[in-house]
C-alpha cells in the first residue's frame, strides 16, 4: 500500500495573480524593492504571482496605459484570481485609479494590496479640545 505524501511536503500553485507598479524611470533598486514586496505578499498569503506589469511615465493621466491594458488581459483569464499592488497609489492619481478600479469591477477579480489605507488617529482643530478623529492614510 503507497501513501501520497501530504500536500505541504509537495509544491501546490495557489491563485493566480498579477501585480502592477507605477514607478518613475529613477532607481532600479526602488522598483526592485517594490516587484519583491509583491513577491513577499504572494508567497505568505499562498499566491502564484506570475507576472509584474510596470508603468515607468508617472505624469500619463490616461487610464488607458500600455502596462495597464496589458494586467486588463491577463486579468481577463479564465484562471487569474486577481492583481496586487503595493499601496492604492500605484493605481494612479484619483481619478485615474477611480476609473481603474471601476475596471477592475467589471472583470470580477480581487485587488490586493501590500499595504492597505490605514485609518490612522488625528487631532482635531475643530471641536472641542482633546478631540480625535479618524483619517484614511494613503501615502506611497
Amino acid at each position: 500500500m503507497a501513501f501520497e505524501p501530504l500536500t505541504e511536503h509537495r509544491p501546490v500553485l495557489g491563485p493566480h495573480v498579477y501585480g502592477y507598479l507605477r514607478h518613475g524611470r529613477g532607481r532600479p533598486s526602488r522598483r526592485l524593492a517594490l516587484a519583491e514586496s509583491l513577491s513577499l505578499y504572494c508567497s505568505r498569503h499562498e499566491l502564484t504571482l506570475c507576472g509584474v506589469f510596470t508603468d515607468a511615465d508617472l505624469t500619463t493621466r490616461d487610464v488607458g496605459s500600455a502596462a495597464f491594458t496589458g494586467v486588463l488581459d491577463v486579468l481577463a483569464l479564465p484562471d487569474t484570481y486577481g492583481l496586487v499592488i503595493p499601496a492604492r497609489s500605484h493605481l494612479g492619481p484619483r481619478r485615474v485609479a477611480a476609473a481603474r478600479e471601476r475596471r477592475l469591477v467589471g472583470l470580477d477579480v480581487r485587488l490586493m494590496m501590500v499595504r492597505p489605507p490605514q485609518v490612522r488617529r488625528v487631532h482635531s482643530s475643530a471641536g472641542p479640545p482633546g478631540k480625535w478623529r479618524a483619517v484614511r492614510d494613503e501615502r506611497p
